[in-house]
């Protein structure tokens, strides 16, 4: 994981549920990085940089694609 991009980042979970199924749905190796922390201490969101969704390099485009579809083309959008 040493080798995962960050191409999004995010202020609190909610932000981001839908986008996590459909990544899941897809099959594309993700992480987020200081969830728990903002999880148990959501005021430290600012503090810590937010929530960094992390991809393979292999996977930006894909996912690119998925989060640009979700803002454009439909009624759920990620903040």
């Amino acid at each position: 994981m040493k080798d995962f991009i960050t191409i999004a980042t995010f202020t609190y979970p909610n932000d981001y549920a839908i986008l996590r199924l459909l990544l899941e749905r897809e099959g594309i190796s993700y992480f987020f990085e200081n969830e728990t922390m903002i999880g148990v201490f959501p005021f430290y969101s600012n503090a810590l940089g937010g929530i960094h969704l992390k991809i393979h390099p292999k996977d930006k485009i894909r996912v690119q694609e998925i989060i640009d579809d979700l803002n454009t083309n439909s009624h759920l959008r990620i903040i």
